[in-house]
């Protein structure tokens, strides 16, 4: 056996974390790490938030590839976190890409958590977890977007695995959980009327906030004119929760979808710079 083949090829990993707090009546940085591929950049804004960037150096993620990211909003501070671009899962020839993220909103705070999309290859294998634990009258948006391919490009993820894991708390008391797996045959899962009736590009989003109900009527009118999307309003234990789930044919028709949603459950701000339609 000749020395290349028993060779492991390098895996990427990288660990995130950034802290904010208030000073001088602006969401500033009270802590930043970066480790390997893990980068974080704030852009300047033009109000008292803060907007982030997470960058993944390595340019995508494949089998055995580790990311995890921390993210903490200090009290009264307002922070939305984004993505440079589209994560990009690749076929994995051995392993799975393990990719975390755990978020602390304190009180008064506001964490806007607003990757752009997940591509996943065929063949592809993911698992991902995200954490969150919330202050009483803190307020938390989330939408994650997964695209099973690229339709524009001619390609489509016939096979492989995505485990996605939420977790969502407030004062430590559960308010929020859901597992999502894809695996083996996906393309025929998908197919099915019950899952994603075909569709390709999918999303959920979640929010919770101290006026959750009063957005509820907006949320629900700019939903009920778009097919395969819908949004539930729950209330649990005292606190409300806005849950939408969408699914459209393509990630360009996604967006079409979620930018007026995003940007209505934002108090009219639009979606980070970093997100291009």
């Amino acid at each position: 056996m000749s020395n290349a083949a028993i060779i492991a090829p390098q895996r990427a990993f990288g660990k995130g974390r950034l802290v904010a707090k208030v000073a001088a009546g602006r969401t500033r940085i009270d802590a930043l790490y970066q480790e390997g591929c893990a980068k974080i950049r704030l852009p300047s804004t033009f109000d008292n938030s803060m907007e982030a960037v997470l960058i993944n150096s390595s340019g995508g993620l494949t089998g055995g590839d580790r990311m995890a990211w921390e993210i903490e909003a200090g009290p009264a501070t307002e922070l939305a976190v984004s993505t440079q671009a589209c994560e990009k899962i690749y076929k994995a020839s051995a392993g799975t890409v393990e990719v975390t993220t755990r978020i602390k909103v304190a009180a008064g705070a506001r964490v806007d958590w607003l990757p752009q999309e997940t591509i996943l290859f065929d063949r592809a294998s993911l698992t991902r977890a995200l954490d969150v634990e919330l202050d009483g009258d803190a307020t938390f948006l989330a939408v994650e977007a997964v695209l099973l391919g690229r339709k524009a490009m001619g390609e489509a993820m016939q096979a492989g695995l995505f485990r996605d894991r939420w977790r969502i708390r407030v004062d430590s008391r559960l308010l929020h959980a859901e597992n999502l797996t894809f695996a083996d045959d996906i393309a025929a899962l998908v197919a099915r009327t019950a899952v994603l009736a075909g569709s390709v590009a999918f999303a959920t989003l979640f929010y919770t906030g101290p006026d959750s109900e009063m957005l509820l009527p907006r949320l629900r009118a700019l939903v009920e004119a778009q097919a395969g999307a819908g949004v539930s309003h729950i209330k649990l234990g005292g606190r409300d929760k806005l849950i939408g789930r969408f699914a459209a044919a393509d990630g360009f028709a996604l967006r079409k979808i979620l930018i007026p949603v995003i940007s209505h459950l934002r108090k009219q701000k639009t979606v980070p710079k970093v997100w291009v339609l």
